[in-house]
């Protein structure tokens, strides 16, 4: 992990502590805002001094004498004093969707609960019927708000389990004798959420890898140790083991650790019924215990009669016919991903400036970018028709001026709970890209909600369903709607569907984008980027994507700039 991204979470875990103490709600918006500008700060913490901390936004004098003295000694003393005074339990319950920190420290001064579980008991008991506030609705969401922490368990965002796994992966390799090192399981299959993280090696010297392992600054605590596997607890609790296994054996491995349950079962039955054995040791010959293959992946799917079949589709959903028919999509890429419509500046919640996305856009090769900041209907945003003018004007400046690519300048429209939005048309027009997404009345019912998301697609100024589903994985569950509705109603109206990159967010999820391709909607891989280092997330929608089927044509954002702006304008 980032220091950065330490950082942010210490200052947005000051923010929440504020919070439950009774803080200025000013004081609390303060540090929430430092903790998104530290983390989406492109430049590391560490190399900065006092007036570099300060040049980050919204970090002043106060915060930034924090952070030098996290940087300094590896704490932060005014945190531990808040940390000292409330209970560990009463934190946790904030972490249950609905329940901010005031009606946690209600819930602690008033009926003693200072756990998600005694919550849990006093919800089934009755015990906190007559307390003022938490009536008969706000008891159903909280039972829903436990539901889906305890679904969500000790798992982890995708961007978090890749972040760490890429980091041990890297220390591993440069292990003297290290051969080959990767990590396999749910995470190599871009699972929106990892329960753990299985690293895979070779290497003559397993002994000195295995010490290099539990060496590791990120280790918290040795779970197993041993010649062959062993097992570590992150500071976070999330667990990771790493297996060393010999060079022979490295394909049927990878294969193995890789591939869902459903996924090896089918493999294995397809062994079994060739005379076969498939294990994580290697494909064995049943009669005279023989090792045929093993070394490389994509041998070992070929001795079954199978074309290698890329991660992301191995959860028995359909692959292994597929691939059985020779019909295997050819998946995209990040390569193939030409521009981004979806991302924010500090017009509106973003952390960077018009140019400063612009020039990242350019680096990253694409050829175009837009800005879709959000509208006015989004009303803490404060944003005004005079300022999206003058960023347009900003926009057709910048327009080609860096490596040729096109700058288009977009909006993020709020979709009403009836399904309109902010502008009316004549405004819209003349926007290259509009976006319209759910911010608010998530808990409608089905049928009001698929009414307000088709009539949203029937506006023939709205190009993009921005995440479509409003989900936020761990924290707010996908509002409810007759999918196939509603994309039959974007195949119908040309409306593109988006595949928001944010690891918090991966929406469309993958089985959704699997149903909406036979209604044959296209899609748009987006990054919702409201940082710099944000536009890296691509790479985490593309992996939804993947799992989701999706060839590079079905994705509008893979289309030469040309091809994309005229299917923009024949959509109006």
């Amino acid at each position: 992990m980032r220091v950065n991204d330490e950082v942010g979470a210490l200052l947005d875990e000051y923010a929440d502590l504020l919070a439950i103490t009774g803080g200025e709600a000013f004081k609390v918006r303060v540090y929430q805002k430092a903790a998104r500008s530290v983390a989406g700060d492109p430049a590391d913490l560490v190399g900065l001094d006092d007036a570099g901390l300060r040049g980050i936004p919204n970090v002043g004098r106060s915060i930034a004498a924090k952070i030098e003295e996290y940087l300094t000694t590896g704490s932060i003393h005014e945190l531990e004093e808040l940390r000292a005074r409330i209970p560990v339990g009463v934190r946790q319950l904030t972490l249950i969707p609905t329940l901010g920190p005031k009606k946690a420290m209600v819930l602690y001064h008033e009926r003693g609960i200072d756990s998600v579980e005694a919550l849990a008991r006093a919800l089934d008991t009755g015990s906190l019927h007559g307390l003022a506030g938490f009536g008969a609705k706000t008891e159903e969401n909280l039972r829903h708000g436990i539901e889906i922490l305890h679904k969500a368990g000790r798992r982890v965002p995708l961007g978090t389990a890749m972040e760490l796994a890429e980091t041990i992966v890297a220390d591993l390799s440069a292990v003297a004798g290290c051969e080959s090192c990767a990590f396999a399981g749910s995470l190599r299959r871009m699972r929106d959420t990892v329960g753990d993280i299985d690293v895979l090696a070779t290497s003559d010297r397993p002994a000195a890898l295995m010490k290099a392992f539990v060496e590791l600054p990120l280790v918290e605590q040795v779970i197993a140790a041993g010649d062959t596997k062993t097992s570590i607890r992150t500071g976070s609790g999330l667990q990771v083991d790493l297996r060393v296994v010999p060079p022979e054996d490295w394909g049927a491995a990878l294969q193995y650790f890789t591939g869902s349950r459903a996924h090896n079962i089918r493999t294995r039955e397809i062994a079994v019924h060739a005379g076969l054995k498939l294990s994580e040791y290697g494909l064995f010959d049943v009669e005279t215990g023989a090792k045929i293959v093993s070394a490389a992946e994509d041998e070992v799917y070929a001795r079954l009669g199978l074309p290698w079949i890329p991660p992301p589709l191995r959860e028995d959903s359909g692959e292994i016919e597929a691939a059985l028919r020779g019909e295997l999509p050819d998946l995209v890429t990040e390569a193939d991903v030409r521009g981004d419509l979806h991302t924010h500046t500090d017009l509106s919640d973003g952390l960077a400036s018009l140019p400063d996305m612009v020039a990242a856009a350019a680096v990253r090769g694409y050829s175009y970018y837009a800005v879709t900041d959000h509208a006015p209907g989004l009303a803490m945003q404060r944003m005004t028709d005079e300022k999206t003018l003058a960023q347009r004007e900003q926009v057709r400046a910048l327009d080609g001026r860096c490596g040729g690519m096109r700058v288009l300048h977009g909006t993020e429209l709020n979709i009403d709970p009836d399904g309109g939005v902010d502008w009316p048309g004549g405004f819209l027009a003349g926007f290259d890209v509009c976006v319209a997404s759910v911010h608010s009345h998530f808990d409608q019912p089905s049928e009001l909600m698929t009414r307000r998301l088709v009539r949203a697609c029937e506006n023939p100024y709205v190009d993009v369903l921005g995440h479509p589903t409003a989900r936020q994985i761990g924290r707010r569950p996908p509002v409810e709607a007759d999918w196939d509705e509603v994309f039959a109603a974007c195949a119908r109206t040309g409306t593109v569907l988006e595949i928001d990159s944010s690891p918090d967010r991966l929406d469309l999820p993958a089985e959704h984008i699997r149903r909406a391709r036979r209604h044959g909607v296209r899609f748009a891989v987006d990054t919702d980027a409201h940082a710099v280092p944000h536009l890296a997330h691509l790479r985490y929608g593309i992996g939804t994507a993947q799992r989701g089927w999706l060839a590079p044509g079905e994705i509008v954002n893979t289309w030469p700039a040309d091809e994309l702006i005229a299917f923009l304008r024949a959509h109006r």
